[in-house]
C-alpha cells in the first residue's frame, strides 16, 4: 500500500497540487496546443503513479485504456510500451552523473534477472539484461505492469528512481562519471549534478515543460559530458580573480534539428547551478512552443531568441545578477574513460571497463556490484559512452580484479572498435526505430576489431585517439548520438528491386570539444549486409592516408565526400586532369 499521494513508494511528489502546472501561456502561432499539451492539462503526469499502483498493476494492461492519454504520462514515472504491445514496458532508472553504490547495482541486476525476461532469447545477448545509456541511465525490457510496484519498492529502499526519466521534464542530469576522483577536474561537477537533479525531481511546478529537457555538467578540462548537445551545458570557467565556476551553454540538441549549444556569456558559481537551471526551466516553460511539438525543443526557442535576447530573458527570471563567463577552462573533448587511470587521491585507481552498446545480464551487474565491494570503494560508475567504472581501487589489489571473470567479459583492454560502438534500443523494443541495431553494432564492432585491430587506440592509453567511434540509431531521433561520431549510422528502408530491406544511412567526421562539427551524411539508404565490406574499405583507407597523429573525423573532414561516398559503396573514383 502506498504511504501517501504525495509518496507513493518514496518517489517523493512536491508541491501544490493546484499550481502543478504553472508556466503555460500556450498561444503563440495557432492559438491551439497541441494533444499532448491538451492531455498534460487535463491530468497532472504525476497522478499516473498512484494509478499504476492503485489500479493498473492490480487490473492489468487493458485498465490503462480507460484514462485517455494516460500511456502519455506513464513516461513521467520512467515507462515506455515496447513496440511488441500489450503487457511489455520498458523502464528507464534515472542515475544522477552516473554514481551508484554497489547496493544499487545489486538490485537493478536482481530486477533485470527476476522481472525483465523476454519470450525468446537473443542470438547475442541472451535475455534477462539491462542496457546502459548514452545518458547515464539504465534501462529494463519486458517489465509486466503487475510488477511495477515492487520494482519501485526494492528501487527507493537502495535509493533509485525512474521519477522523470522521461516525459516532458527535466531528464537524468549528467556529468564527468569521474567526477571527484579524476585528476584533470578543477571544479566538482558531481554535487551540482545531484542538486540539480534533486530540484526538479518529482517538482510538480517544473514537470511540465514543452519538450524533454536536458542538463550536463562537466569540472574536467575534457567535455566528456558532451555539454555542447544538451539543453543547458555547463562546463568550467575561470574568472579574472582565479574564482573557478561555471560558464553557461544552452540549446543544444541532436535528433532532426541538431544544433551545438550556444555560449550564453555567463558564469556562475556552483552553488548557483540550481537557481541558473530554475530559471531556464522556467523561461522554456513560459516561452517554448507548446503548438507544434515538433518545434518545441528548446533548442528552437534558443535559435529564435540568439544569445543576447536569451540572456536578457534568463536575466529576468534568476534570482542573482548574470555575470560575464570568465576565461573557459575547456581544451579537449574525451569520449570515454576506459582502461586503467590514476585516480587523484594516492594509491586509487580507477578501471573503465567496455561494456559493447551497453548491455549486461542482470547477473553480471550483481557479479559487478561484488566486484566494486571486494576490490573498489564500493562505487560504479556509468559513462555516457554505456561503458562503466569501477572506483577507488587499490593498485596492489588492481591483478586480483584484472583476473576476474567479469573484466575479460567487458574488458579494460578492448580493441578500438568494440571500444568505440555505441548503439541505441533499435526495432527490437522501441517504436520509432526502423533497423535492430544492438545485435548488428556488436557484431560488425567485432567484425573490423578481428581484421583490422594492430593494438592501436587500447583502453590502457590516456588518450584515446586511436578509437574509431561507431554510434547506431534506429530512427532519426538519434538516441545514440551518431551526429558527434566518427562514423554514424541512422536507421533507413533501401527499395531493392521490388523488395523493402533495412538500410542506414551512413555519416563521417563527428565530434566535440575544440574542433566540434557534426558529422556529413556521405551515403544514404545502404543495405545492411553491405555495410560491414563499407567498413572496412573507409577504416582501411584512414590507415594508409591519415596523417601522423590524425584522429578519423579529421581525415575525414579533409576528405572529400564524393571520395568518401566511393569508398564506402566500393566505386571507383573518377579521375579529372
Amino acid at each position: 500500500m502506498a504511504r501517501d499521494l504525495d509518496n507513493p513508494y518514496g518517489m517523493e511528489f512536491r508541491g501544490r497540487r493546484d499550481r502543478g502546472l504553472k508556466f503555460i501561456k500556450p498561444y503563440r502561432n495557432i492559438g491551439e496546443l497541441n494533444p499532448v499539451e491538451q492531455l498534460k492539462l487535463s491530468r497532472h503526469p504525476f497522478e499516473v503513479a498512484q494509478a499504476i499502483i492503485d489500479t493498473y498493476s492490480k487490473q492489468g494492461v487493458d485498465s490503462i485504456n480507460k484514462v485517455p492519454g494516460e500511456l502519455e504520462r506513464f513516461k513521467w514515472v520512467g515507462m515506455y510500451p515496447q513496440r511488441q504491445g500489450g503487457d511489455a514496458f520498458m523502464m528507464r532508472i534515472k542515475v544522477p552523473g552516473g554514481v551508484m553504490t554497489s547496493a544499487q547495482v545489486r538490485e537493478i541486476g536482481v530486477a533485470a534477472d527476476a522481472f525483465a525476461e523476454g519470450p525468446d532469447d537473443s542470438p547475442v545477448f541472451g535475455n534477462r539484461y539491462a542496457d546502459l545509456t548514452t545518458r547515464q541511465d539504465i534501462q529494463l525490457h519486458w517489465i509486466r505492469i503487475a510488477d511495477v510496484p515492487r520494482i519501485w519498492q526494492r528501487f527507493w529502499d537502495v535509493g533509485l528512481t525512474t521519477v522523470q526519466a522521461c516525459g516532458d521534464s527535466a531528464r537524468n542530469v549528467c556529468s564527468c562519471p569521474v567526477s571527484g576522483i579524476d585528476e584533470k577536474e578543477v571544479v566538482a561537477a558531481l554535487p551540482v549534478a545531484e542538486a540539480i537533479s534533486a530540484f526538479f525531481t518529482g517538482n510538480r511546478e517544473y514537470a511540465n515543460l514543452p519538450r524533454k529537457f536536458k542538463v550536463a555538467v562537466t569540472g574536467c578540462t575534457e567535455d566528456c559530458a558532451r555539454v555542447e548537445i544538451n539543453d543547458i551545458g555547463l562546463w568550467p570557467s575561470e574568472q579574472a580573480d582565479g574564482t573557478v565556476g561555471f560558464n553557461v551553454l544552452i540549446g543544444g540538441g541532436l535528433s532532426d534539428g541538431e544544433r551545438m549549444a550556444s555560449d550564453l556569456d555567463v558564469f556562475i558559481r556552483t552553488d548557483q547551478a540550481v537557481e541558473l537551471c530554475r530559471g531556464v526551466a522556467q523561461l522554456f516553460g513560459e516561452l517554448g512552443n507548446r503548438e507544434n511539438r515538433g518545434l518545441a525543443r528548446m533548442r528552437y526557442l534558443a535559435q529564435e531568441l540568439g544569445p543576447e535576447g536569451f540572456r536578457a530573458a534568463l536575466d529576468e527570471r534568476t534570482k542573482f545578477s548574470l555575470e560575464p563567463a570568465g576565461r573557459e577552462l575547456t581544451t579537449a573533448f574525451r569520449g570515454d574513460h576506459v582502461g586503467v587511470h590514476p585516480q587523484k587521491q594516492p594509491g586509487l585507481l580507477y578501471v573503465g571497463c567496455s561494456v559493447p552498446v551497453g548491455r549486461m545480464h542482470g547477473i553480471e551487474l550483481i557479479e559487478l556490484a561484488r566486484l566494486a565491494e571486494t576490490y573498489g570503494d564500493g562505487g560504479v560508475r556509468i559513462g555516457i559512452d554505456q561503458n562503466f567504472i569501477v572506483s577507488g581501487v587499490p593498485e596492489e589489489r588492481l591483478d586480483d580484479l584484472l583476473a576476474e571473470p567479469l573484466m575479460q567479459t567487458y574488458s579494460p583492454f578492448p580493441g578500438p572498435f568494440e571500444r568505440g560502438v555505441v548503439a541505441c534500443t533499435g526495432s527490437e523494443f522501441c517504436r520509432f526505430a526502423v533497423v535492430e541495431t544492438k545485435e548488428r553494432a556488436v557484431k560488425w564492432a567485432r567484425t573490423l576489431d578481428a581484421q583490422l585491430s594492430s593494438g592501436d587506440g587500447g583502453g590502457n592509453e590516456r588518450e584515446d585517439g586511436g578509437v574509431i567511434r561507431m554510434h547506431f540509431s534506429g530512427c532519426s531521433a538519434s538516441c545514440a548520438q551518431p551526429q558527434i561520431a566518427d562514423i554514424g549510422f541512422r536507421g533507413d528502408i533501401a527499395h531493392i528491386g521490388e523488395h523493402i530491406e533495412e538500410a542506414v544511412d551512413i555519416g563521417l567526421g563527428g565530434s566535440l570539444g575544440p574542433d566540434a562539427a557534426f558529422i556529413d551524411w556521405v551515403e544514404g539508404a545502404m543495405p545492411v549486409d553491405r555495410v560491414p565490406d563499407a567498413l572496412l574499405r573507409v577504416v582501411t583507407r584512414y590507415r594508409e592516408e591519415r596523417r601522423p597523429g590524425e584522429p578519423f573525423h579529421l581525415w575525414a573532414r579533409r576528405t572529400s565526400a564524393d571520395q568518401l561516398r566511393s569508398t564506402l559503396v566500393g566505386a571507383p573514383e573518377s579521375v579529372t586532369s
